[in-house]
C-alpha cells in the first residue's frame, strides 16, 4: 500500500515537471520588463531607480 502511495506521488510529480518545463505565452515580454544594468523588474514607463537603464 506505502509502495503504491509512493510510486503515484513520483509519477504525480514528473507530470508537474513536465509542465513546467512549457513555455507559457507572456514570458518575452516579462523578462524585457527587467533593467539591463541592474537586472531588477521594471515598474511601469520610468527609468529604473540604478539609473543605469534608459528608456526604450
Amino acid at each position: 500500500m506505502i509502495v503504491k502511495i509512493v510510486v503515484l506521488f513520483l509519477i504525480g510529480m514528473g507530470v508537474l515537471a513536465m509542465f513546467g518545463k512549457l513555455r507559457f505565452p507572456g514570458q518575452k515580454t516579462l523578462s524585457s520588463a527587467k533593467c539591463k544594468g541592474c537586472g531588477r523588474y521594471r515598474i511601469g514607463r520610468g527609468p529604473c531607480a540604478c539609473g543605469k537603464d534608459k528608456l526604450k
